[in-house]
């Protein structure tokens, strides 16, 4: 992860003012997918510790940016959004964790769950409920790995993404500065989703790799493997199958792109287009890499063969970052709304 970040990868879309490398959405998009046709779970993991570095910058004060993102952007330390919850997960303004004031302090009692990274990363930030019920009622603050009160769940035993670790964040009156809070108090909510869209175009970026590098790996067993005395690729179904797998992969990257390149110049349909992207990308990319596999036959079930890994990871990109059946409602809401 540092020989990574030694490459401009820890901090990709923060500005170089604070050691980032400056780069835009349209540049990540194009690296998360390119590194993701080695590893999508090493990939991912680093999709999200950008976006905690770039919502730090973002929001965080001048103290913040210092403090931080230089660590974060060489990777000598690690972060992680921490958003949902047991009880919250696409419904995420209804988070249930706490921070009560207390002098110059917050108190926080909650958990949140699925964290990517839990437990062995160095600085949480983490959406909690400083006021109201509903998303006006909601902050970001940033909580060190070493705070008292704070601790975490089991290792969870996932499908895939298993080269990085997951767990609850637990957090018993865990005392953390009201210097650490992100921004003001009541905008977390908005912190949160200004954070997502970037993840979902980083998401869905990491779908493209896998389905990309998953259908070279279909194209080079149809040439090799035979049955009925001549290799599969002679075979009209698969030469079909594969026209409509690489036609799809094509337009999923190009709505992708777009999107980035929206999000990028803050133009008035990015959050639509980075909810289209995610929908769109991460359900045809499954759908690629799953042909993919069942063009191998038997053998695209065996974990000696990469395309079982590649499906077993992005799996979980059609729930994380805002399941695509929320994508759906975004999109049709800013429809409906113009």
């Amino acid at each position: 992860m540092q020989k990574a970040a030694q490459l401009g990868f820890g901090a990709i879309y923060v500005s170089e003012k604070y050691g980032g490398t400056g780069l835009t959405r349209l540049d990540s998009s194009i690296i998360f997918e390119a590194l993701s046709r080695g590893c999508v779970s090493t990939t991912a993991y680093m999709s999200i510790h950008n976006m905690c570095a770039w919502m730090i910058e973002q929001f965080g004060s001048e103290e913040q940016k210092q403090h931080w993102i230089p660590s974060l952007a060489s990777m000598e330390k690690f972060a992680s959004y921490c958003l949902t919850e047991p009880g919250s997960g696409s419904d995420a303004a209804s988070l249930a964790t706490t921070a009560r004031c207390d002098g110059d302090f917050y108190i926080l009692n909650g958990s949140k769950a699925f964290i990517s990274g839990g437990g062995d990363t160095d600085l949480y930030v983490i959406m909690v409920r400083t006021g109201s019920p509903g998303p006006k009622g909601i902050s970001c603050i940033l909580v060190e790995k070493d705070t008292p009160g704070l601790s975490f769940g089991k290792k969870e035993k996932k499908v895939g993404w298993n080269s990085q670790p997951t767990r609850a964040v637990i957090l018993e009156d865990c005392k953390v500065p009201v210097s650490n809070r992100l921004g003001e108090e009541g905008q977390g909510f908005n912190i949160a989703m200004q954070g997502l869209n970037g993840g979902r175009i980083n998401i869905a970026s990491c779908s493209l790799g896998a389905a990309q590098a998953s259908l070279e790996l279909a194209a080079n067993h149809l040439k090799v493997r035979k049955q009925f005395n001549k290799p599969l690729a002679e075979f009209q179904h698969n030469q079909f199958k594969l026209a409509q797998m690489a036609t799809n992969l094509v337009a999923s990257r190009l709505l992708v792109r777009k999107a980035a390149s929206s999000l990028q110049q803050n133009l008035p349909d990015a959050v639509s287009l980075c909810s289209m992207a995610k929908l769109f990308a991460t359900d045809q990319c499954f759908d690629i890499v799953n042909q993919a596999l069942q063009m191998h036959g038997g053998y695209g079930y065996l974990k000696d063969y990469a395309v079982q890994q590649y499906l077993r990871d992005i799996r979980v990109h059609q729930i994380l970052e805002g399941t695509n059946e929320i994508m759906q409602l975004i999109v049709s809401r800013d429809i409906l709304q113009n």
